[in-house]
Parts: C-alpha cells; structure tokens; sequence
C-alpha cells in the first residue's frame, strides 16, 4: 500500500491539476499568524487508490473542497495545525448544501475533505469558517467556483 505522506501529496496534485509544487498549492487565505489553503476538483481526477485510501467515489458529478490550515513561520511550509471546519456551497438558484468536513491526518500532515454532488457548469459560492484549535474566533471567507462534468 502507498505511503499516506504520498496519497496526501498525490490528492493536493491530482485536485490542483498543476505541474508546480507550490506551498500546498490552490489559493490561501491568510488571518493572522494563520493560513487557509484550500481548492476543489472532480473526484474522477483522483487516482482509484487515493480514492479507495480515503473511501472517495470517483465521479465527474463528484466534487471535493480541501483545506489545510497552516500556522505560517519560519518554516519553509508553516506547521499544520486542527481546526474546526464548516463549509456550505450555494448554487445560484440558492440551494445551499451543507458539506461534512472530515478530518484527515497523516504524520505531519492535518487536511479536511468534504464531497459532494455537482452539475455540469454549476456554479457554487463557498461559505468557509476556519477556527484553529486554542483560538477564540473563526476566520470566515467565501470564493466562487464553476464545475465541469463532461
């Protein structure tokens, strides 16, 4: 079986569809000492053993939203730290869906995923609280994104 360090680093690449390895990659939003790195794919763009390592469906109606909450320092990558997630998605006729965020650690590495189901070209504003472990307040941000399922 794949090492989970490698799935993990596998997941960050198949869902940025990039060539570069960039500091977690996707986009980031910054509060604080802290940073929310976060992205969304089709899960049919996962490899069947990332998918089947983290009991993912491989789907072109399928998609994953992925955050890592890094605590930004002297390290070249910052330290990753728990947090308490919440994300909903809004299409544009309003309907909103609640996403089960779901922790996933491996060694050093602490990431959150929540699926879900898509249409081809639709369009969904995400609504995310990120809340560090020891931290009073939660950082909330939103982005847009559109999906494709052919």
């Amino acid at each position: 079986m794949m090492n989970m360090r490698f799935l993990y680093l596998l997941l960050l690449l198949f869902g940025l569809g990039v060539a570069s390895l960039s500091c977690y990659g996707g986009q980031a939003e910054t509060f604080g000492p802290f940073a929310a790195h976060y992205n969304t794919f089709n899960t049919n763009q996962l490899t069947p053993d990332v998918a089947r390592a983290y009991g993912i469906q491989r789907s072109a109606s399928r998609a994953l939203l992925n955050i890592a909450v890094i605590r930004q320092g002297d390290e070249d990558m910052g330290t990753p730290v728990r947090a308490r997630v919440r994300a909903t998605a809004t299409n544009l006729a309003g309907q909103r869906r609640d996403l089960d965020m779901r922790e996933i650690r491996d060694q050093d590495a602490i990431y959150y995923i929540g699926v879900f189901g898509i249409s081809n070209e639709e369009t969904l504003n995400f609504n995310v609280s990120v809340q560090p472990m020891g931290q009073q307040q939660a950082h909330e941000f939103s982005f847009r994104q559109q999906f494709f399922t052919r």
